[in-house]
């Protein structure tokens, strides 16, 4: 064990260094990564030695997600206490179906659950929630409870009648496969239109509602996004959930990307009304910087996790009581510790330290936003409240430039579409960052693009 620690330290070093010296990776193209890497498995062990250097050119040849050039995904940068939280969780290697397993992380798990309704302004005798692996799956979780909330009997006899559930036609594509995975079919899924800020358009939503049921649907879950993938825009949770109550439709707040503004008093009010919902998700490893992965749902009755997670197995369950066997309202039966790395960010800076960091991602957008408005070669396509500053330099294609920037190791960066327009889609996400690296960005691609321009002539 000391000796595989010391190459982890001798790698992680050597990481460490080569993100500041060279903040992007030149990819190996994925046909010749195989034998350029030597990836291969074989009947004989290897020397630790031989084993030493095909570690080292792995790491060393993966992308850099925490380096200052990387702004292509909806996560990014490195939190020291955080990672050390990880480090640990690893080492303990504890599942957090039980207590008896568990111990201590149980505690850390529901302490985390029971804050986080705290600020939403859930009732606390009633609620509760769970860590699930990846927004897609505190997705699924929140659309389970609600299918069977309109339908006690679905757990036991399966689904028997036409179901309909409601989504921004700019949701995550999540809710298509859960809409398969849980028996109630993609065909049943309505992308309600968005207005030209890219948010869920609310009479759009009733209207469909209501010719849903006149056609002898059965509507039962509404899921509202709190930072589109693309946009990054918050739909009006008040009148969208108005609107589901109404109905009796379960109304969920999809915060995979943007909900940890809960965390800022300056940038709450953009979830205004989430107090009202039924369930609520939000991934500590975006906006908060915490390791991949570390996903929150919480609902205002903790009962219907229960109901639609909860089985006996008197082989695991076999001390404590049910309020402290997490496996009883967990989607898994194994899980990894995904809170520690969370408890340990939150613990050292505290609340106000988790609002800070949204603040700065934030300003950090305003930034952005600054420049391409000061900038004529620039078309900025997003608007304020977003940290997905959506934009096109010149008139070069989006997506060849975002391609060569990255074929060519020059800048990580993504492009999306919105309204017949595909454009460059700058993440400021790394709360780690400075104006300096806002600045570094924009001169990186402008000096790249310079180069490009000057090959096509």
């Amino acid at each position: 064990m000391q000796e595989d620690l010391i190459l982890f330290h001798k790698i992680a070093e050597k990481l460490f260094q080569e993100e500041e010296t060279h903040p992007v990776v030149k990819p190996t193209p994925a046909d010749e990564v195989y034998d350029e890497l030597n990836l291969h498995l074989h009947e004989e062990g290897i020397s630790e030695g031989e084993f030493s250097k095909i570690l080292e050119k792995i790491v060393l040849n993966t992308p850099r997600t925490s380096s200052k050039l990387f702004f292509n995904q909806l996560f990014g940068g490195r939190n020291t206490k955080a990672t050390l939280g990880e480090l640990l969780a690893v080492l303990l290697n504890t599942s957090m179906y039980t207590y008896k397993v568990g111990g201590p992380q149980v505690g850390i798990e529901k302490t985390i659950i029971k804050e986080v309704c705290k600020l939403i302004n859930y009732p606390l005798d009633t609620s509760g929630g769970t860590f699930a692996a990846g927004g897609s799956l505190t997705n699924l979780m929140a659309l389970l409870m609600a299918r069977d909330v309109k339908d006690q009997h679905i757990k036991a006899e399966g689904v028997s009648k036409k179901m309909t559930l409601y989504t921004s036609a700019e949701s995550h594509y999540s809710t298509q496969k859960n809409a398969s995975f849980a028996g109630i079919g993609t065909k049943q899924i309505r992308h309600i239109e968005t207005n030209s800020f890219g948010k869920m358009i609310p009479a759009a939503f009733e209207a469909q509602v209501k010719q849903d049921i006149a056609d002898g649907y059965t509507p039962f879950f509404v899921n509202i996004t709190a930072g589109t993938t693309v946009l990054g825009a918050f739909d009006d949770i008040e009148e969208l959930d108005q609107i589901a109550k109404k109905y009796k439709i379960w109304s969920h707040v999809d915060g995979a990307y943007c909900g940890a503004v809960l965390f800022s008093k300056k940038y709450k009010d953009l979830i205004k009304g989430v107090e009202h919902v039924d369930s609520f998700s939000f991934n500590a490893h975006k906006m908060l910087n915490t390791p991949l992965s570390s996903s929150i749902i919480v609902t205002k009755n903790r009962y219907n996790l229960h109901h639609s997670f909860a089985c006996d197995a008197n082989y695991l369950y076999q001390t404590d009581g049910d309020d402290f066997n997490l496996g009883k309202t967990s989607l898994q039966c194994g899980r990894r510790n995904d809170a520690l790395k969370f408890w340990c960010l939150w613990k050292s800076i505290g609340t106000k330290g988790l609002g800070k960091m949204v603040e700065q991602q934030f300003f950090l957008a305003e930034t952005a936003r600054n420049y391409i408005k000061e900038n004529d070669d620039y078309t900025l396509y997003s608007y304020d409240d977003s940290i997905s500053i959506c934009f096109n330099y010149k008139d070069l294609d989006a997506k060849v430039l975002c391609n060569l920037l990255y074929e060519e190791a020059k800048l990580m960066v993504g492009y999306g579409h919105f309204d017949g327009v595909d454009f460059i889609r700058l993440v400021t996400i790394n709360s780690n960052n400075t104006k300096k690296e806002i600045r570094n960005f924009f001169e990186v691609l402008e000096k790249f693009a310079v180069q490009l321009e000057a090959e096509e002539v």
